[in-house]
């Protein structure tokens, strides 16, 4: 196989949390332009449907679905879709997620258990149901979509977001772990973890800070809207066939520092 054909995507199918806007429409653009057909998965549907539209333009089918990860029968549904229409599923990309900013001493406890239940469980929710049709194929690509922010603790002036933090600490633990568990069956785990992305959850907090972020980041400048393509294209790839269990830091050098 050629280099650029480890690369071609061609008649795989995709699905993309989180895939409306931000980081996920980005990811299921760069799915799109590499060949996969895609179903595109978020709370709000006329976004999916404004993003499928403008994905056809590359020849492919893109189907828009509403769903909550956090609620086990709307993964379901959504896994399940993706076999009726496009006859199995290839590629899940786990993108949904949510933050909420907090004193860590005086959290909201139901906002803590509404972090974890999406960023975390349903997530994992989501792998499993994922999994298991991956598994009856022989083969899949799970990429999950971390953060920088998982590998330790922030300032609270700069990011106070505990439950976010811990979090995505526990999905890279969860991306090593379902990696060694599933690779008997053809399916690679890995994980991507953006550094600072102007996206609707961070663009303020970044425009606010922009002084102090840049600085911590080596490159200079925060992540555009294609720095995440090349990166979901080659892990959903043949390109990766030999990787899991890795997480991929797309950070412009920022955990590089020491």
């Amino acid at each position: 196989m050629k280099v650029k054909d480890m690369f071609d995507l061609t008649g795989k199918t995709a699905l993309v949390t989180g895939g409306s806007i931000g980081l996920g429409a980005q990811m299921a653009g760069g799915l799109a332009e590499a060949g996969a057909n895609l179903v595109i998965a978020a709370r709000k549907v006329q976004r999916c449907e404004d993003l499928a539209q403008e994905l056809m333009q590359y020849g492919v089918r893109a189907l828009p679905a509403a769903c909550d990860v956090s609620k086990a029968e709307d993964g379901q549904r959504l896994v399940e879709l993706a076999v009726k229409e496009f006859g199995g599923l290839d590629i899940l990309v786990n993108n949904a997620g949510i933050t909420w900013a907090a004193d860590a001493m005086n959290f909201p406890m139901d906002r803590w258990q509404q972090v974890l239940n999406l960023n975390l469980t349903g997530l994992f929710q989501m792998s499993v149901l994922a999994a298991r049709v991956m598994k009856e194929q022989g083969k899949g690509k799970i990429i999950n979509i971390t953060s920088v922010a998982g590998y330790g603790g922030t300032r609270p002036e700069e990011m106070n977001a505990v439950a976010y933090n811990t979090s995505k600490g526990a999905v890279n633990t969860l991306t090593k772990d379902l990696a060694v568990k599933w690779a008997s069956y053809g399916i690679n785990v890995n994980a991507l973890a953006p550094g600072f992305f102007p996206t609707h959850m961070s663009e303020a907090l970044l425009k606010m800070n922009a002084e102090r972020f840049l600085p911590q980041i080596p490159l200079g400048r925060f992540g555009n809207d294609r720095d995440l393509k090349g990166a979901v294209v080659f892990l959903s790839s043949a390109a990766s066939d030999y990787i899991t269990g890795q997480i991929i830091n797309v950070d412009g050098g920022q955990t590089a520092l020491v």
